[in-house]
């Protein structure tokens, strides 16, 4: 599935969404936005067991909004920005926190590749995911002051509770750049790839992902989702009612009977 340069590739029950527009460091256009939901809505139709999302090229996953001119969706905006207009920018952020808050509201493990820079809302991209894997040349910076804009993909939040507020607040108050090493160090990606293969390698993750129990990997998922948003309590009675429903859905069974006989797990497909 290839349109508007967001591509849609799948292999087995992985899923590889691809941002190709490196000449303009595949920041996002109106165009792109709608590519996008739409890829969202085939994932939604036809689940995969992992998402990979990455960026085309070697410079950039993603640089966030195209602010230039010829996108209409900044055209669109300034009237509210001249005009002192609320409406006009709640439907602009609007649009871009439903296509993303949709993409990381499917039920799978979604896995950032950074193959190159995340700049702007690719940086609040790149956070949303649930695993990353980076380039080491790579660098993510959360820039949006540097505009006199902030974060409104939902990155500001999610960053903040990926590495805490004291950390959130030097990288997106000043604007700065982090490497991969120091976003490994705090916590902000999970792997730093061999250079030129990040997204190899968040596939290499994503296979051994989907040759666990899918709907195992969907409950703790799940689990590992809300728990933020949960009281300790709460999140312990979450976990305990996801597992008492994964065990009683009986895949446990072809796990276990594998492991007894030493083969490999062949799970029914969901």
């Amino acid at each position: 599935m290839t349109a508007a340069n967001v591509h849609l590739e799948r292999r087995d029950h992985i899923a590889i969404v691809t941002l190709d527009r490196p000449d303009r460091q595949n920041t996002m256009n109106a165009a792109m936005w709608t590519a996008l939901e739409e890829t969202v809505i085939a994932l939604e139709e036809d689940l995969p067991y992992v998402v990979v999302f990455t960026g085309a090229g070697e410079a950039a996953f993603c640089a966030g909004m195209d602010v230039n001119p010829d996108n209409p969706q900044i055209e669109a905006v300034m009237d509210g920005v001249f005009n002192n207009k609320k409406q006009p920018v709640e439907n602009l952020i609007s649009r871009l926190r439903g296509v993303v808050d949709r993409l990381i509201a499917l039920p799978v493990p979604i896995i950032a590749a950074i193959n190159g820079n995340a700049y702007g809302g690719g940086a609040e991209l790149v956070v949303r995911c649930d695993l990353r894997v980076m380039d080491p040349h790579a660098k993510i910076s959360f820039s949006e002051v540097r505009l006199g804009l902030m974060p409104d993909w939902g990155g500001g939040v999610a960053l903040t509770r990926l590495v805490g507020p004291g950390l959130a607040g030097e990288l997106i108050l000043t604007g700065r750049s982090m490497g991969a090493e120091r976003a490994y160090e705090a916590g902000l990606v999970n792997r730093i790839s061999s250079p030129g293969n990040a997204c190899a390698e968040a596939l290499l993750m994503a296979q051994g992902i989907a040759a666990n129990g899918p709907l195992a990997v969907r409950s703790a998922l799940e689990v590992i989702r809300r728990t933020p948003d949960l009281s300790y309590a709460q999140a312990l009675d979450l976990e305990y009612e996801k597992a008492v429903d994964l065990i009683t859905a009986g895949e446990c069974v072809h796990g276990i009977t594998a492991f007894m006989s030493r083969k490999k797990p062949e799970f029914p497909e969901l």
